[in-house]
């Protein structure tokens, strides 16, 4: 049994964490929270001890080391996207391995720090990628590694998945701390999209607004034209009214479908960390160096078959 550490315990992800905690026969002994709103501890793990001061909960940690077998051993993290670099550092020079949630960190040169605290430490930082797990995504990649090797696939993917205003207020919304739409909500996408196609070849960006993004994107299997957003109105018209999220990738011609098979991701990927096959920085930094051009790039207005049909709603 292994002891874990959890960091961003209010966070809206921190439930799927604590349970593949439990479900993999592990115990969570701390969490922190600068929010106090951490009722599904309860549930889960009610032993846990709880903080909402980081100074208190890393003294506790340091603390737990002088405890036969209470020395931590992975630290899970769970908070805003501009803290994970911090975090990350801080459960790595605590002597723990870390377990961390996309986007690991904003930009290849903080993936580099992260790679010498890693060799400072000698612990090593795992990056929750979890749809590499999926059933779907699984059997697509060994179907475009069966296809011709000259073989470029056409993709459409559509993801609007409707926010409220609140999504606006919070950090979500500021763009120094979510590091924008694309970056918060299309990272799953991109590291998907990259390990079922290949290393990415073009980069372009065809719209960049706070509550939606879209460009083109082209791998050495696949052609994929995107489009994100968190603004209702996006939704086509036969959802509206219907659905609040609309989810569509369309890859010549064929629709992928996983809806489903997302509830046990995180406990798989807990599984195979703690096997030692998890996914570290290197794995990352594909899509880590994806948003990080699509953050910084100046939208090139165009037209023609590289556009999402979406965009041209919004000109």
């Amino acid at each position: 049994m292994k002891n874990f550490a959890l960091i961003g315990a209010a966070g809206y992800i921190a439930p799927r964490h604590m349970r593949a905690i439990k479900d993999t026969g592990n115990h969570l002994a701390a969490a922190y929270d600068t929010n106090d709103s951490v009722g599904i501890i309860d549930s889960i793990s009610p032993q846990s001890e709880f903080f909402t001061e980081f100074e208190r909960f890393q003294e506790h940690a340091q603390q737990l080391k002088r405890t036969p077998g209470g020395a931590l051993d992975y630290v899970a993290i769970c908070s805003p996207n501009y803290l994970h670099h911090p975090h990350i550092a801080a459960g790595l020079r605590l002597g723990c391995d870390v377990i961390c949630e996309k986007p690991l960190v904003p930009t290849p040169e903080l993936l580099d720090e992260l790679a010498l605290v890693e060799s400072e430490t000698g612990k090593r930082v795992f990056n929750i990628l979890q749809l590499r797990h999926h059933d779907a995504i699984v059997k697509l990649r060994e179907k475009v590694a069966a296809a011709p090797t000259d073989k470029k696939f056409d993709v459409e993917l559509t993801y609007i998945t409707s926010r409220g205003k609140w999504y606006l207020e919070s950090w979500k919304g500021d763009d120094r701390k979510s590091f924008g739409i694309a970056t918060n909500i299309g990272v799953h996408f991109y590291d998907m999209l990259h390990f079922i196609f290949g290393k990415l070849q073009r980069n372009v960006v065809h719209y960049s607004g706070v509550t939606k993004a879209a460009g083109y994107l082209e791998y050495e299997r696949a052609r994929v034209r995107w489009f994100l957003s968190i603004d209702a109105n996006d939704l086509p018209d036969q959802v509206k009214g219907k659905k609040p999220t609309y989810r569509n990738i369309d890859i010549s011609g064929e629709q992928l479908e996983f809806s489903e098979g997302f509830t046990d991701l995180h406990t798989t990927s807990y599984q195979e960390i703690l096997a030692g096959r998890g996914y570290g920085l290197e794995d990352a930094r594909h899509c880590i160096e994806t948003v990080n051009v699509i953050r910084t790039a100046t939208p090139v207005v165009t037209t023609g078959s590289e556009v999402h049909p979406f965009v041209a709603a919004l000109r």
